[in-house]
């Protein structure tokens, strides 16, 4: 009989200690000895493999599996142990329990059936990797098993053995904390490759099996007092798929709560469960258009998965501040080319909610007016959170940023919305850059005209010194697919405008994987033209993000002078040279008070007092603007 008190109800976990294992023995129609532990199967489903065998094992897992604990350092720097050998066993136990007539663990009370195989897993290797790089707040992972399966038969003898290999790449999800030292999603990211090796285990066990066995009589129930058996295990005039997938919705700080102007990613983790390869795997969202609107794509090819295979798939948007309050959902289909049936749809749905920043904050847009009006000033705003080469770093408030500071120009600055080209995420290729620079502004120029870009994303600098803007479809290992600032600055300079101002809040880094030399400052007046340049960062490195205001930190600060903290002198008007004066001592205040870090913008060529451009009239107050009405 079973000690029930070995097992905790609460944690519905099967824990292994050492040689003292616990002795299932799993029959067609429950436990032996224990009727009380059937909720210690209602976990993550494992893939259906198939009829039960009616063949009975024992399972015996080597100390090496039992054991077996991998360390990993948290986002504190702090060392952490996962018990990885407990819940590979736990899982192994139940896919067993669903594929064979009969299963005992060894080490335990005797079996009252004596099984007619032995199965014993032996850890080969294994090894635990968590990446640098993340994206916002989501750490990839990676964990790789090996182990050994060895086949006896009921005399002790070895009749076959098969090895069974799994590398496991998942993202791990920063604890909505303060500190985010560790992860939400660390136990998921175990058992899931728990699910994965443990599904190759039990496609090598009927391989091996398969001429010693026959598919046992499945029991239906069909009321409380009947039941009826069945051969067949799949109902239907079709091939039935392996495919099994769960679907996730993530928002960027973790709460649950899809607010406008936030990122969310959808994450799909795809298995298959079967013993043949699948070809044309894909996965594609439906549901509230809206919402659909803001991905790239909805549909990913992800071609062919390999028996026992998981791939992990993401889509990625952006909400824009001008999305509807709404009750959303966004269904995830998942199919393949090969088998009629399909594994169902799942729903996420999605509460989209204002960002509930406090009514001072920068994104609480001042209400238009009519009574200033800057019919000639031009504004690209260009904001890439997310890249095409998934490797790139993402600067998650860029997106956010150029749409706030196209609202600030329009609603403040008095430039009329047919002025304004807002270039976003997957908007923002090399080929809509060079369109709105090339084709749209030529046709708007006159003598009075005022140019303003404005670049929130990544840039890449040479060993020369020459800086690369990194457009969507761009990357920062090489300059190839990147958008060289001269070509920006030859482009502008043709315009001949009156004034032309560019505006960059991003990371900068250096090109090319090998950063080990010194990487020159970067030149951000390449060609010393009169086009004024304000840099929100130094030296090579990062922009800083203001994560509670989810701005970086330049742009937030651009934003609070855009509405009236840069007008030093209170007459109404936000210039230009209040405005660079503003952002030399606030970002660099706020980036050593707060972030304990040094931020320090500056501006190429230098603005005096005394030039033109200092005055310069970027917006201006609404209550001025109210008053000159009057």
């Amino acid at each position: 009989m079973l000690n029930e008190g070995l097992i905790t109800g609460s944690s519905q976990r099967l824990t292994m200690h050492g040689a003292l294992l616990l002795c299932f023995i799993i029959v067609v129609s429950g436990l032996w000895g224990c009727e009380k532990l059937t909720s210690l199967f209602q976990r993550t489903p494992l893939p259906d493999m198939g009829p039960r065998l009616v063949n009975s094992v024992k399972l015996t897992f080597d100390p090496s599996l039992t054991n077996l604990k991998m360390q990993y350092i948290n986002g504190c720097n702090s060392p952490r142990e996962l018990h990885v050998g407990e819940e590979i066993e736990s899982i192994m136990i139940d896919v067993a329990s669903q594929n064979f007539s009969a299963v005992t663990i060894a080490g335990g009370a005797a079996a009252p059936i004596q099984p007619d195989t032995e199965i014993v897993v032996t850890l080969q290797r294994s090894n635990l990797k968590l990446w640098a790089e993340n994206v916002y707040d989501r750490v990839p992972a990676d964990m790789a098993i090996e182990t050994l399966l060895t086949f006896k038969d009921t005399a002790g003898k070895e009749f076959g053995q098969q090895t069974l290999s799994i590398t496991h790449h998942q993202r791990l999800i920063s604890e909505p904390t303060n500190r985010r030292c560790d992860y939400s999603n660390i136990e998921e990211f175990v058992h899931d490759a728990g699910i994965a090796l443990s599904t190759q285990f039990m496609r090598a066990a009927r391989i091996q099996l398969a001429g010693t066995s026959r598919p046992a009589p499945v029991t239906v129930a069909t009321s409380p007092s009947k039941s009826v058996s069945a051969t067949t295990p799949f109902p239907g005039d079709g091939p039935r798929s392996a495919l099994s997938f769960k679907a996730t919705a993530l928002d960027e700080n973790g709460n649950l709560v899809f607010e406008r102007g936030e990122r969310i990613l959808v994450r799909i983790g795809l298995m298959n469960g079967g013993e043949q390869e699948l070809h044309g795997v894909t996965a594609t969202l439906k549901g509230t258009a809206s919402v659909l609107a803001q991905f790239p794509t909805t549909t990913v090819v992800i071609g062919r998965l390999q028996p026992g295979q998981s791939r992990s798939v993401e889509f990625v948007a952006t909400l824009p501040q001008s999305i509807q309050q709404q009750k959303a959902e966004i269904h995830v289909v998942v199919s393949d080319s090969g088998t009629r049936s399909q594994p169902p749809t799942q729903t996420l749905p999605l509460s989209i909610q204002p960002s509930g920043l406090k009514t001072e904050d920068v994104d609480i847009v001042p209400a238009v007016t009519d009574r200033f009006r800057q019919p000639h000033t031009y504004l690209i705003s260009i904001g890439i959170g997310s890249y095409r080469d998934q490797q790139a770093a993402a600067r998650k408030s860029a997106s956010l940023d150029a749409e706030m500071v196209s609202t600030y120009f329009q609603s403040l600055g008095g430039v009329p919305a047919s002025n304004v080209r807002l270039l976003q995420d997957w908007k923002a290729i090399r080929l809509d850059i060079d369109e709105a620079l090339l084709d749209w502004l030529p046709s708007h120029m006159n003598r009075d005209a005022v140019v303003i870009v404005y670049f929130a994303g990544l840039a890449s600098v040479s060993s020369t010194g020459e800086v690369f803007l990194i457009p969507y479809d761009g990357t920062a290992v090489t300059t190839s697919r990147s958008y060289p600032l001269k070509h920006l600055e030859a482009a502008l300079s043709r315009l001949q405008a009156k004034h032309t101002l560019f505006l960059f809040d991003g990371i900068v880094s250096s090109v090319g994987p090998n950063r080990r030399t010194k990487t020159p400052l970067p030149q951000w007046n390449p060609t010393g033209s009169s086009i004024i340049h304000v840099i929100g960062t130094s030296d090579i490195g990062q922009g800083l993000e203001d994560n509670q205001h989810r701005h970086g930190l330049f742009t937030y600060y651009l934003l609070r002078a855009l509405r009236g903290e840069a007008d030093t002198n209170r007459d109404g008007d936000v210039t230009l040279g209040e405005t660079v004066t503003y952002l030399s001592q606030k970002v660099r205040w706020a980036s050593k008070t707060h972030q304990n870090q040094e931020q320090r913008p500056f501006t190429v060529p230098a603005i005096r007092s005394t030039d033109p451009s200092a005055a310069l009239i970027l917006t201006k107050l609404a209550a001025i603007q109210g008053a000159e009405g009057r």
